[in-house]
């Protein structure tokens, strides 16, 4: 338990990937998962401009679910992937997902109607939820712990140069016939080589050692270790964690139940500020704002890139300044755009007299998001649970990040009929306060901190709980 909470980032790590170029190897096959996911929430936004007029998507409702529908499909293959990846391997199943990806990208560039699409998107879903949750478990269990950290930065920083390449997509297809067809079509690219590349990527030693085969996971540990020690020390970190981890109903005891409110806070507000309205409609927002389809797809290249060269200074920066800096800080900003987006939308005047500011507020709620929201929240989830319950505690998370995340996309276009698009936008923002308030009186630091620092800053104690649970079989033997 006297572990560091916090590892090296971005620097650290390609550091030692330079060092182990079979590391490299490692980090840009998790990259590839990170791609994909990346690209499908970012592809659908150009797409759609185009697609609801071939499917017929005639009402908010058809063209919400269509973009929605990934998250669905992507909750349930992350539910499949957990069985999936003890039961056959991390490897295989990560094989599987990239061919699931394949199919559903031609499903979706070959769908003939508003149910095709759908049953597509929701197939698609599946390999993006499965990819999602798999490469980070795949990956932190193969590289070193002094990097791990990095990796989960480096894996931020892939989603957003998968947004960032489905714009350009977008942007370079829009003048093709049947343009939205080849938009999801080149997806299958990336799909197959997450396929191929894990033919080359070795079995994960954490699921070696749970099947028995340790001598097979010291020869893997060997490759991506610098010496023996390294290996005898993991591999009985590996045997002690899987004997002592813990379960679901763990999570609910006393002394960890504040972490579990922080990790679960992390994930609802880093959507309910309305990231995902921004990702997925932001040439739908654009064309709100006055743009014709391909003003509104090339500015959505400028959003990308902001999102990709702000997540790079974040990488650079967090183990310097901090997780709660970026975290409050960039909330404030994002939260100060929402309410410029609002301004641009309920006056006329402003819209005539300053017609960029709605693409200048977009490029600041990015940026605010890239730094903060974006890759903070990924990283500390990783950080404040102890590692014998941080596998059911980041599920969790993960599950109620998905599930906001739907409910965002799929409200959209319904709350800018309703409650007017300035309306919408500060709503959002009144989410953007309450995070900043969360994050203030109950997010720890954890740069630089042991965990019994960060146990004792929330009031949790989780030796006590996992203890607690277990007390009646020890009384028994």
């Amino acid at each position: 338990m006297g572990e560091l909470a916090t590892e090296n980032t971005g620097g650290g790590f390609l550091r030692e990937a330079m060092h182990n170029r079979r590391l490299l190897g490692v980090a840009l096959i998790a990259a590839i998962g990170g791609f994909l996911f990346g690209y499908d929430t970012g592809v659908i936004g150009g797409a759609m401009l185009f697609m609801k007029k071939d499917l017929g998507l005639k009402t908010n409702g058809m063209q919400q679910l269509t973009v929605a529908i990934l998250l669905l499909g992507a909750v349930t293959g992350a539910l499949i992937a957990g069985w999936s990846a003890d039961m056959f391997s991390r490897r295989r199943t990560k094989i599987v997902s990239g061919c699931v990806y394949v199919i559903g990208a031609f499903g979706c560039a070959f769908a003939q109607s508003y149910w095709q699409i759908l049953a597509a998107r929701f197939w698609l879903g599946l390999a993006v939820g499965c990819a999602s949750f798999v490469s980070p478990m795949y990956i932190a269990e193969l590289v070193p712990p002094k990097i791990r950290g990095g990796v989960v930065s480096f894996n931020q920083l892939m989603i957003t140069s998968g947004i960032l390449l489905a714009y350009i997509a977008d942007w370079g297809f829009a003048g093709f016939s049947n343009n939205w067809r080849w938009m999801f079509g080149v997806a299958a690219i990336p799909g197959a080589a997450l396929a191929i590349g894990m033919f080359f990527m070795p079995f994960s030693p954490r699921w070696l050692i749970e099947k028995g085969r340790e001598d097979d996971a010291r020869k893997v540990l060997s490759r991506y270790r610098d010496s023996d020690d390294e290996v005898d020390r993991e591999i009985e970190e590996i045997k002690d964690v899987s004997s002592n981890e813990a379960s679901l109903r763990d999570l609910l005891k006393k002394g960890v139940r504040r972490m579990l409110v922080v990790g679960i806070g992390l994930a609802v507000f880093q959507q309910i500020v309305g990231i995902n309205t921004v990702i997925y409609y932001a040439p739908t927002i654009l064309k709100f704002a006055g743009q014709k389809n391909t003003g509104a797809l090339t500015q959505s290249v400028f959003i990308g890139c902001t999102n990709v060269v702000f997540t790079i200074v974040a990488i650079l920066l967090l183990d310097k300044l901090g997780r709660r800096f970026f975290l409050i800080g960039g909330t404030s900003i994002l939260t100060a755009a929402l309410v410029g987006l609002g301004v641009f939308f309920a006056s006329p005047s402003v819209q005539h007299a300053v017609p960029w500011l709605a693409l200048a507020c977009l490029l600041t709620y990015i940026m605010g998001f890239a730094v903060g929201l974006g890759p903070v929240f990924w990283l500390m989830i990783s950080e404040i649970f102890p590692i014998q319950m941080r596998g059911p505690a980041m599920a969790v998370c993960t599950m109620f990040n998905w599930g906001l995340n739907f409910a965002i996309s799929y409200t959209f276009l319904t709350l800018t009929s309703a409650i007017t698009k300035q309306g919408t936008f500060w709503l959002y923002a009144g989410f953007g306060v309450l995070a900043i308030l969360f994050f203030v009186t109950l997010v720890p630091e954890t740069k630089d901190r042991s965990l019994e620092e960060i146990q004792a800053e929330l009031g949790a104690d989780t030796d006590a709980a996992l203890t607690h649970e277990r007390e009646p079989e020890a009384a028994r033997a």
